[in-house]
């Protein structure tokens, strides 16, 4: 009788293995829960620097089922003045960051460097503290702007240098990535970025 002797993964088998499982899960975690964005530009200025690199978090709306235009369910909505990552309208190989300005069904007004929503001027501390200048075919002054239903209206902190939603239009809520949270590089610069 021949006694059998369990048969050993080489080693090179199970670093392989381990290799795929962690490059799976990663995958999973990118996709679904958070994903690392590096800022291109200075639109953003000054609560974003050219070069932070920071996380957003695609479980707060609910993360978009690839190859599809739905959604899963998320734990909160949008709110105005959420820092969004969005696909570009224009060009859906670019992912853009703004500041969620407006909703689909309101209007605004872009006044004397406020932001007026249905008429009334925006107090919020963080929106409030930027002056918005009057650019472009969606911003210019005396013009009132609706936003359609199913769309926002998003706009760079860095108001004189940002090409937002006054110059291209609106995004569709379809294209929201999800809501910009941590800056984690460079160093000197940790800390959320909603609050």
């Amino acid at each position: 009788m021949t006694s059998k002797l369990p048969i050993r993964k080489s080693a090179l088998r199970e670093w392989a293995e381990s290799i795929v499982i962690a490059l799976l899960l990663a995958l999973f975690i990118r996709e679904f829960f958070v994903q690392a964005f590096k800022i291109p530009s200075g639109s953003m200025i000054p609560t974003l620097l050219v070069g932070d690199r920071l996380m957003v978090n695609k479980l707060r709306y609910g993360p978009k089922v690839r190859f599809t235009d739905k959604r899963l369910p998320g734990f909160s909505k949008a709110k105005r003045g959420d820092i969004i990552v969005f696909i570009f309208p224009d060009d859906p190989k670019r992912d853009f960051i703004k500041r969620l300005i407006a909703f689909g069904g309101e209007t605004v007004e872009i006044k004397d460097g406020g932001i007026f929503i249905n008429g009334k001027l925006i107090e919020d501390p963080v929106i409030s503290k930027i002056y918005y200048y009057n650019r472009g075919d969606y911003g210019q002054e005396g013009q009132v702007i609706k936003v359609p239903e199913g769309q926002v209206y998003v706009l760079g902190d860095n108001s004189g240098s940002s090409h937002d939603s006054r110059f291209w239009g609106f995004v569709p809520e379809r294209n929201i990535i999800g809501r910009a949270e941590f800056i984690y590089w460079p160093v000197t610069r940790l800390r959320f970025v909603n609050e």
